[in-house]
């Protein structure tokens, strides 16, 4: 479901099945990987998060979700603060690889890494949980309000637009795009640059920038 590999000092996390669907498995490996990664955030550590084919993440597999007991479910909620907090303070680098579509869930996971390239001619970043009917918990609204402009939030929570990778980049959601070709090596040659910084302060300074917005969702 997530395949970990370590390329030097890269983490190169990579979800592989199918849609990319957000469930308790997925929960459990991801935290896995976090664990390892973690305990591996030296000098020139660095992380960059994809998938594979046309999608990068479409977000909860309400199948298996909606199936949840009421106490399964906290759990799971608990889980997905837990990841995205997690992600937003992560000591080292992280560069999402928008290899296809980033929906409702994915698009989150997108906006919890520090930067995000887009694979050009294919795939959208969407917010579309005004469209499918899903609420937004406040703390997870917090990741939008962080992350985008005031305008730029609201445009894409209250209309559900599909952005491009070029409309991305323009709504300053997207860093930068590129071929499906060159789309990982861009992204690797972005967190390996990110990773000369020095290590100590790089984990302050995300601290200090990400780390209201962080406590907010494990609070939540």
């Amino acid at each position: 479901m997530i395949e970990y590999k370590k390329e030097g000092s890269l983490h190169l996390v990579t979800m592989n099945d199918g849609q990319n669907t957000i469930c308790p498995q997925w929960h459990q490996e991801m935290l896995d990987i976090l664990d390892t990664v973690e305990n591996d955030c030296g000098q020139g550590a660095a992380l960059v998060l994809t998938g594979t084919d046309k999608f990068f993440c479409n977000g909860l597999n309400l199948e298996k979700v909606m199936a949840l007991s009421p106490e399964e479910m906290q759990v799971f909620a608990k889980n997905m603060a837990e990841i995205h907090s997690r992600f937003l303070v992560l000591q080292c680098p992280t560069v999402a690889a928008l290899n296809g579509h980033a929906f409702a869930g994915g698009a989150f996971m997108a906006l919890s890494c520090d930067y995000r390239i887009m694979r050009e001619g294919r795939g959208w970043f969407c917010v579309s949980e005004v469209d499918v009917g899903v609420p937004i918990p406040p703390p997870m609204m917090g990741i939008l309000q962080g992350k985008l402009t005031p305008n730029i939030a609201r445009d894409a929570l209250l209309t559900g637009k599909r952005y491009t990778a070029e409309e991305a980049m323009a709504a300053g959601i997207a860093d930068g795009k590129a071929c499906a070709e060159t789309l990982l090596e861009q992204s690797m040659a972005l967190a390996s640059l990110l990773a000369t910084k020095e290590p100590g302060i790089f984990k302050t300074l995300k601290q200090t920038l990400f780390g209201p917005m962080a406590e907010a969702l494990v609070a939540g």
